[in-house]
């Protein structure tokens, strides 16, 4: 009975409850910013029992506002050891680079050598427009004769039998196959320029040679129906024996 007489706590005020409030907001606050460790530590102190993961996410801290200091810290960083560039001297003089001659050669040989690649292009576009690459040519091992196809096979007859009048004659004795083809393309050129009709060519037997056989002998027919002095050729004969016979052959030039 003494029990039931007990006079009831009273209930708190509400000043009281507001000021309880706010203590467990700034222990919370508390909590959420410190670090792992020391909030864990801190958990243990304040309630006895060991801080699991708090169900609050961390505020962030609102940043520092930038200041004049920290942009002139910056700049003063980047750009560190930069000079002003003299704007009185002017703009700076120009370099020379040595060069050795081997270098200073260079382009005027590519340039040789592309343009005789052009030349060598376009000659054989000519012979292929004018017909150079269609030459019937026979070699039994002593006479050589070949023909243009378009040229009438009596004008190779006529030629064959030395019918046809000389306008001029080349010697190639004692030159290299070399030297000999270039002078042979310039005397088929020049003597074609001056409308000259039928020449006679003179390349030897090769009976002076190491083995008895003519290089140039060799050669003549390939250059006269094949190289670049065919453009000039309409047709070519072994000669008479009166003019070098196996020696030499009758050139009749295209007009």
């Amino acid at each position: 009975m003494a029990g039931k007489n007990k006079p009831k706590k009273a209930a708190p005020g509400p000043f009281e409850a507001l000021r309880a409030l706010k203590e467990d907001l700034k222990k919370r606050d508390e909590a959420a910013a410190a670090p792992v460790g020391k909030a864990g530590k801190a958990g243990k102190a304040g309630t006895g029992k060991s801080a699991g993961p708090s169900t609050f996410a961390a505020r962030p801290v609102p940043s520092a506002p930038a200041r004049d200091d920290d942009d002139s810290l910056v700049m003063h960083r980047l750009f560190a050891g930069v000079e002003p560039l003299d704007r009185t001297r002017g703009r700076l003089p120009k370099q020379r680079i040595d060069r050795s001659p081997e270098v200073e050669r260079l382009p005027g040989q590519l340039a040789d050598a592309a343009r005789a690649e052009a030349e060598a292009v376009h000659a054989h576009l000519r012979r292929l427009v004018e017909g150079g690459q269609r030459f019937e040519v026979e070699d039994d091992g002593r006479r050589v004769e070949g023909r243009r196809g378009d040229l009438p096979l009596d004008a190779l007859r006529r030629l064959r039998r030395g019918a046809l009048p000389l306008d001029a004659r080349v010697d190639l004795h004692g030159l290299t196959a070399h030297q000999a083809r270039a002078q042979l393309e310039v005397f088929l050129r020049t003597t074609r320029t001056r409308g000259e009709r039928c020449v006679l060519v003179i390349h030897g037997k090769g009976e002076h040679s190491p083995h008895g056989a003519g290089i140039l002998r060799g050669e003549i027919a390939a250059w006269l129906s094949q190289g670049a002095a065919s453009e000039h050729v309409a047709a070519f004969a072994t000669a008479v024996s009166s003019d070098g016979g196996e020696g030499a052959v009758y050139v009749l030039l295209r007009r």
